[in-house]
């Protein structure tokens, strides 16, 4: 709410700037609120979902993002034609109308029980649940039971020593969480989105005209909708993030080479326009996958004490390889630089080919799983291609020394869970 009422002031700023300075300090103040509803949404979605609608709503982010580049193509094109300071005013003065709608929901959702628990406000992390969980329904779970497991969870990630600082991020298990999340998000820019996303003025240094490159430009961004509505429909429900995330840098890489490939005859026009289809079926690929994947696995990879840290990282590693990638991508494209036109396409899938490698080596299978599983084989060391066929029981123990969730942990945990009016019920 804070974020939102902040955002309302800066816009004022942008809206009434008389000078581009005032403009570009304007856009940079917009830019902390943006950051912060970037990363909390996607942890409070993780935290107050049941596992099997979590990603649908861990990714809904990468939805508002795509539904908010629609609307804004569309008011783009339509004030395409005006020369006057309303061109501009006009597309900022409508960023006012969301935050009218936002900070009454948002005022009226529950807090997460998660973060209550985690500062010890199991009272009202009970209430939380009540309200987020139908006791109507006959097969509805108890409210208590749900508290049980949350504060199960909570106590065995400090037995496991799991801190709350940033730099606990990087120390023993939670380093591979954080590397993942980080990678996760980074891959979004690596797989070749400033190439992509940049498709207006691709477009049109292949020679096509105005009209034809912002209807094209919201072509894609529809298409990039379609992509996510497909994804929750059709993908999610039968494969696992981790073969969709897989196959999908797999298929962006492909796409990337041809466009390469293609640029040695861009000066026929169908070539071009064979190369700008190409470039929105990038899109409808990158949605699929990587494109909802990105926000959702961050939201599902970092252990639950140190998740909005986990998360604020992984945005600051997908920020900070944005403003790389995005500086580089304008060299290339413009004529008076580097002039690579279409053979930007090999660079891209160079980047996106490691991604791809990455991905099948270090990225885990975390669909379905709750997150005290995840704390259980990450404490194991599971490799990442066997997390789908691992068994993950907290209260079985290999008896290796290796074995970080130790008999004396898990009776810690299933201790402090009996504490106070909480009966944890397997």
């Amino acid at each position: 709410m804070g974020a939102l009422m902040a955002l309302m002031c800066f816009i004022f700023i942008v809206f009434f700037a008389p000078s581009l300075p005032v403009l570009a300090a304007g856009e940079v103040l917009c830019g902390i609120p943006w950051g912060v509803l970037a990363t909390t949404s996607p942890a409070y979605a993780s935290e107050v979902l049941p596992p099997s609608l979590r990603t649908y709503l861990t990714s809904w982010t990468n939805m508002c993002f795509i539904l908010g580049q629609l609307v804004s193509a569309g008011v783009l094109k339509g004030l395409s034609t005006r020369v006057d300071e309303w061109g501009y005013r006009i597309p900022f003065a409508i960023q006012w109308i969301w935050p009218c709608f936002l900070i009454p929901l948002v005022y009226f959702s529950p807090e997460s029980p998660w973060y209550l628990v985690r500062v010890g406000k199991h009272a009202e992390a009970e209430a939380s649940l009540r309200r987020l969980q139908s006791s109507a329904h006959p097969s509805a779970v108890n409210p208590q039971n749900t508290l049980a497991t949350i504060v199960y969870t909570d106590n065995l990630e400090k037995e496991l020593s799991v801190g709350t600082s940033y730099f606990d991020c990087f120390r023993g298990t939670e380093l591979r969480r954080t590397e993942i999340a980080c990678l996760c998000f980074a891959g979004q820019i690596l797989c070749g989105i400033c190439f992509a996303y940049n498709s207006s003025y691709f477009f049109s240094q292949v020679g096509m005209g105005t009209s034809a490159t912002y209807s094209l430009a919201l072509g894609g961004t529809a298409l990039a909708f379609v992509g996510c509505i497909c994804n929750w429909l059709i993908l999610m429900p039968r494969f696992g993030r981790r073969t969709i995330y897989i196959w999908g840098m797999g298929g962006m890489f492909v796409i990337l080479m041809i466009i390469g490939i293609l640029n040695k005859w861009t000066h026929n026009h169908q070539i071009a326009m064979t190369q700008a289809i190409l470039t929105l079926a990038w899109t409808f690929i990158f949605q699929l996958s990587a494109g909802q994947l990105g926000w959702a696995l961050p939201a599902e990879m970092g252990s639950t004490r140190l998740r909005q840290k986990t998360i604020c990282l992984a945005r600051d590693a997908s920020n900070l390889t944005g403003l790389v990638g995005g500086t580089l991508q304008q060299y290339m494209m413009n004529p008076e630089a580097w002039n690579l036109k279409g053979y930007t396409g090999f660079v891209w899938a160079g980047t996106c080919f490691g991604m791809f490698v990455w991905s099948y080596f270090r990225l885990p299978e975390t669909w379905n799983r709750t997150y005290h599983e995840l704390d259980i084989m990450f404490a194991r060391k599971v490799p990442a291609r066997q997390f789908a066929s691992t068994v993950a029981d907290a209260f079985e123990s290999d008896g290796s020394e290796e074995d970080l969730v130790s008999k004396a942990a898990k009776n810690a945990a299933r201790d402090a869970i009996r504490t106070g009016s909480i009966t944890y019920q397997p």
